[in-house]
């Protein structure tokens, strides 16, 4: 008999890939994704039960033409400025969509700040420090993997920083 690969027995995203590879805590939540919801994080938060400041949305910034990764809590936005200057740049705007998909190997509502295509520099919200564990995208839109805020930073290398507002 064969023996499944860790991609098979992971259910088979790359966050979730690397999630088991480093051998990190952690819970996957998968739910039916609403084509018509107008928010990605809201909805996940709804389907799953959990508080949107417990949810986090994995955004793709241009900041002084490098690609950056903010994750930041679904009930609220990403400070451009505060990103910028948390990463030692001047200016962020936001990345073209279609560029951020192939940049990371994920669609628009289901990129991981893990497992990505081409490692990114990452900014964490510090809310996130608030709870023990927090939820991001699991690599697919209806598929999200709870864990502690400190492991997705080490595993990001992300730095930490209030980068979100209400």
């Amino acid at each position: 008999m064969a023996k499944k690969s860790k991609k098979q027995q992971s259910g088979g995203t790359p966050a979730t890939v690397a999630l088991t590879a480093a051998g990190v805590a952690y819970t996957v939540h998968s739910y039916d994704h609403d084509p018509s919801h107008p928010s990605y994080g809201e909805e996940a938060a709804e389907a799953m039960g959990v508080p949107p400041e417990r949810v986090f949305k994995t955004l793709v910034a241009d900041v002084d033409g490098a690609l950056t990764v903010a994750v930041v809590p679904v009930a609220g936005q990403l400070d451009l400025k505060a990103l910028a200057a948390a990463v030692g740049g001047k200016r962020a705007t936001m990345a073209d969509p279609a560029l951020a998909e192939r940049t990371t190997g994920y669609v628009r509502g289901g990129i991981s700040p893990l497992g990505q295509r081409k490692r990114l520099p990452t900014v964490l919200d510090e809310s996130a420090a608030a709870h023990p564990t927090i939820c991001v995208s699991a690599g697919r839109r209806g598929l999200e993997v709870e864990l502690s805020p400190e492991d997705l930073a080490k595993l990001t290398e992300a730095v930490v920083a209030p980068v979100g507002r209400a």
